[in-house]
């Protein structure tokens, strides 16, 4: 009996965490995911460019242009969910040293142009970017300030704008 209660008592003791939880692993196949390539083409921009998925990673790469009122080529990752803890997103990234973005859509994103969105810089090497999510803010004024975690329902990486040409990798994303 006193061995049950000792073992209850550290239990309740321990702190409880959000369970870390991986979104996307590009390199397993079954884990990767069904990410969606689009372009500001959707409004009538003229960014192009291509999302792929080869050895173990989802690459993103094209030309950004500002031209029309366009400037983002993206891929994203629908019908995910963090845990409802999470307070922050851990991005396995490399590129090209510029500045890329993270999107996220919520329950409260009912609109098309409407996101949350965060910067990381590309580097060169392989190199994990970590992104608390009171760092992703709201497109418009429409949105609350934070996303919540609990409401995140898709996660994209974009190039977004500015005139460039755009290559970035992605091999994992995870919530913690």
């Amino acid at each position: 009996m006193k061995l049950r209660t000792l073992i209850l008592a550290a239990c309740l003791a321990t702190p409880l965490h959000a369970q870390d939880m991986t979104l996307a692993d590009l390199s397993d196949p079954q884990r990767a995911g069904d990410w969606r390539f689009f372009t500001d083409q959707v409004m009538g921009g003229v960014s192009t460019g291509q999302a792929r998925i080869e050895n173990g990673a989802l690459t993103l790469t094209g030309t950004v242009s500002t031209e029309n009122n366009g400037g983002f080529i993206q891929a994203r990752l629908d019908g995910i969910s963090l845990p409802e803890g999470a307070s922050r997103l851990v991005a396995r990234v490399r590129g090209d040293g510029q500045t890329y973005y993270l999107h996220l859509r919520t329950r409260a994103t009912m609109l098309p142009w409407q996101y949350y969105q965060a910067a990381f810089t590309a580097p060169e090497d392989w190199g994990n970017v970590e992104i608390p999510l009171s760092a992703f803010k709201p497109s418009g004024r429409m949105l609350p300030g934070t996303p919540a975690a609990g409401s995140v329902r898709s996660v994209a990486l974009v190039a977004y704008g500015r005139d460039h040409e755009a290559q970035v990798s992605l091999s994992e994303i995870r919530a913690e």
